[in-house]
């Protein structure tokens, strides 16, 4: 090629120059080799990241980039992964190779990566294209050429067992992919930017602990004194004291109402202090948990007395797919989230449906892990089917990426007695567990699982017998819906409580449930009448105190988990009432580990057995759903540790999926009663998302609190009838009815007719 300046991106609109081939490659490669550092991999993903794009230096790609894409505001439209990957192949191998085949699409499988192999290798056009590309960029970026092989870590050519060897190089090749896809992101949202690239600053984890301790007593002496604050404060001193201990994975069982969210917090921050942790991450399993988890902390972290530093804590629930094709999404990758906070609060599902994710989008965060403390808060919602593969890659980021990980809840699964835990230490913190339930009782169960139970019975019961503070919680969000009706006196059977009654979804924006939440507080703490119907998300984890609750029938954890939002602060002397009811007409989920573990918990609880907060009892009720769903580990997700093995990351992606896809759809929604400039600022971040040049997470971020969920099935069919419309990835904005007591409400949608099925 005659000389001639390359290019990787077309203009900046704030500089107006085109981003240089050279530059780009460069600039990735050291935040890439940067990041990987966390886990001896710096070199490793150094040089993958700086021949991702070698492929843009041919001719061809070259011209697209300057007649076509640049002036029409489309993509190039010409592979350049491949001349990267051959390269890749010869310097790391071929597993890892997949870093760069995958940089763009997702990584692929080995078959991918030996039909590039192979197609190279010929005289096509591909072939000539990727041949002149490495020529081009090795005369200005020569170290793209190596004799040598870049070895892996020692550690992982040390793991004899070829099953632990295979499923290691696994999670490595992950890391790696999400330090250069992170890298590459950066590098270019900075270019259009015209800025340098956005990468946070360690935080000193020894200062934040000092913050964090000091707010924490101010917060002690503002609240209110409770019977079981001793028994709290005994939890979080024990929790400190086991931070000093050396990395691992470690348990933290503590009943409900045990103040496990401020421990949590406090062996995190110390722990990550003691031993040189770059990052907290706490991962709870519902969005409600989030919303409040968060708040806490930033109450206890954010914004310093005279401090000027930025936020300290990421709150990140959106569940936003952007890895969809072209046009004008085409940049729409660079608004996935990064996790570039000292404390990020998330979910389980974003959590763990990205270390097994193929999409880049999804995985730039996964990096962010090494060198962290992972806080599982509530692991009892980790779902059976998929125990298998999360606790091995659990322990894989413990054993090997410099990881701890904390497995918080008041019903603790017996992790131990699955093989992927064989072996490795159980480090717990609270000294008496046993003791510390038994002090920790504070409610009575009564159960109604007679024939005679329906929703009719079950609201009549609230209303005249429940008192003026009632929570009740149910299975389905339709459940819920129909519950609020029949106390609120709509339609056939309706009873209306004198109470207001509140309502809880996730049909309902992160916004309006927050809401909703801070007014049931207030209500409760001024001792007014209130009654609210939600679904499980109110249960593990959300701070409220109840006298009397009821729960539908569920898992054993579940109940018990419901029992914690009743008496909470144990100040009823005659405790709390927990009315257990199974009505004959609920909704359950179908899955077979559902099945499983409420079969287990038919035989071990109930009137004329044991409560569900009886500790033998859970032990033995754990065994029992684990082996009601086989012994081979198929049900529980040993296909996918073959497919892990094989390095199939597409079947892995497909086969690994949290929550049901048919429940995963997030929208968008402007709640009735916004002002003018609220729905502006939300059109606006719409907009960025929509544009040509790529926004960083900052809209999405901000989009959080407005967004709901869906089945996938009724976005298609309200973007067929016109309530919705596309933004990016496979998010949707909401044009249609929003009910401002129950959200998206399945039973009542604005012009269903319209609906086509």
């Amino acid at each position: 090629m005659p000389e001639r300046e390359l290019f990787a991106h077309s203009r900046s609109p704030q500089s107006g120059c085109r981003h240089r081939l050279e530059d780009h490659l460069r600039g990735s490669a050291a935040l890439a080799r940067a990041f990987a550092e966390a886990f001896g991999a710096g070199e490793v993903a150094e040089y993958l990241a700086l021949v991702h794009d070698v492929g843009k230096g041919c001719c061809a790609w070259q011209d697209r980039l300057v007649f076509h894409a640049e002036p029409m505001g489309k993509p190039v439209g010409i592979p350049h992964k491949e001349a990267g990957t051959v390269l890749a192949v010869r310097t790391v191998g071929r597993q890892l190779a997949a870093v760069v085949q995958g940089h763009h699409g997702g990584l692929p499988d080995q078959d991918k990566i030996k039909d590039v192999l192979a197609e190279l290798r010929g005289a096509g056009q591909d072939a000539d294209r990727a041949r002149e590309a490495t020529g081009a960029v090795a005369q200005v970026v020569p170290e793209i050429l190596r004799d040598d092989r870049i070895l892996p870590p020692a550690w992982l050519a040390g793991l004899e067992s070829p099953h632990r060897r295979a499923l290691a190089l696994d999670v490595f090749t992950r890391m790696v992919f999400s330090c250069v896809v992170d890298a590459d992101y950066l590098d270019t949202a900075a270019h259009f930017a015209g800025a340098k690239p956005r990468v946070g600053v360690r935080t000193d984890m020894g200062e934040l602990l000092k913050r964090f301790e000091r707010r924490r007593a101010r917060l002690l002496v503002r609240r209110a004194a409770s019977p079981v604050d001793e028994l709290r404060e005994r939890v979080y001193e024990q929790a400190l004291t086991a931070a000093t201990g050396m990395p691992g994975m470690y348990v933290l069982h503590v009943p409900t109402g045990g103040a496990k969210t401020i421990a949590a917090g406090g062996f995190a921050l110390r722990h990550a202090a003691e031993h040189g942790l770059g990052r907290v991450v706490f991962a709870v399993p519902y969005i409600s948990i989030t919303q409040q988890n968060a708040e806490v902390y930033r109450d206890l972290l954010d914004s310093p007395e005279g401090g000027e530093d930025g936020p300290v804590v990421l709150e990140h629930h959106s569940s936003v797919e952007l890895d969809e094709g072209g046009g004008a999404g085409a940049w729409a990758r660079l608004a996935a989230e990064n996790w570039d906070a000292p404390v990020v609060v998330t979910t389980t599902v974003q959590l763990f449906q990205s270390l097994f994710a193929r999409k880049p989008s999804a995985m730039r965060k996964l990096h962010r892990l090494a060198g962290s403390v992972i806080v599982l808060d509530e692991v009892q919602a980790l779902p059976d089917r998929l125990l298998i593969p999360i606790l091995s890659v659990l322990r894989d980021l413990v054993e090997h990426f410099g990881a701890s990980v904390v497995l918080a809840s008041a019903t603790q699964p017996s992790f131990w007695s699955l093989a992927q835990l064989e072996g490795l230490s159980r480090r717990g913190m609270v000294e008496d567990v046993t003791g510390l339930f038994e002090a920790l009782r504070r409610v009575r169960y009564e159960w109604r699982l007679g024939a005679e139970a329906t929703w009719e019975s079950i609201a009549g019961e609230i209303a005249s017998e429940g008192g003026d503070r009632v929570l009740t919680i149910v299975n389905t969000t339709r459940d819920s819906a129909r519950l609020h009706r029949l106390l609120t006196g709509v339609g056939d059977g309706g009873v209306r409580v004198a109470a207001p009654v509140w309502h809880l979804s996730t049909r309902m924006t992160a916004e309006h449930r927050r809401e909703v939440i801070r007014h049931v507080r207030g209500e409760l703490a001024a001792g007014r009448p209130v009654h609210v119907v939600s679904t499980s998300l109110i249960e593990a984890g959300v701070d409220v105190d109840f006298p009397r609750v009821y729960r539908a029938w569920a898992p054993a954890e579940a109940l018990q988990q419901a029992a914690g939002r009743c008496n909470r602060d144990g100040r009823l002397l005659e405790g709390g009432t927990v009315v257990v009811f199974r009505p004959v007409d609920g909704g359950v989920p179908k899955d077979l580990s559902y099945k499983a573990a409420m079969d287990a918990s038919a035989e071990f609880f109930g009137p004329d057995a044991s409560a569900p907060d009886d500790l033998d009892a859970l032990g033995l009720y754990y065994e029992k759903r684990w082996a009601l769903q086989g012994t081979d580990g198929r049900s529980m997700g040993e296909g996918i540790q073959e497919l892990r093995r094989r390095w199939d990351f597409p079947a892995v992606a497909d086969e690994f999926q949290m929550i049901d896809n048919r429940y995963a759809q997030s929208v968008v929604v402007i709640r009735p009663g916004k002002s003018d400039e609220e729905r502006d600022i939300i059109e606006s971040d719409i907009a960025l998302l929509r544009g040509r040049f790529p926004s960083g997470p900052g809209p999405l971020r901000r989009l959080q609190p407005h967004m709901a969920t869906l089945p996938r099935h009724e976005v298609a069919a309200a973007l067929r009838a016109g309530l919705a419309e596309p933004v990016i990835g496979d998010l949707v904005m909401w044009r249609g009815y929003y009910d401002s007591v129950r959200g998206l409400d399945a039973d009542d949608p604005e012009d269903r007719g319209g609906y086509v099925f």
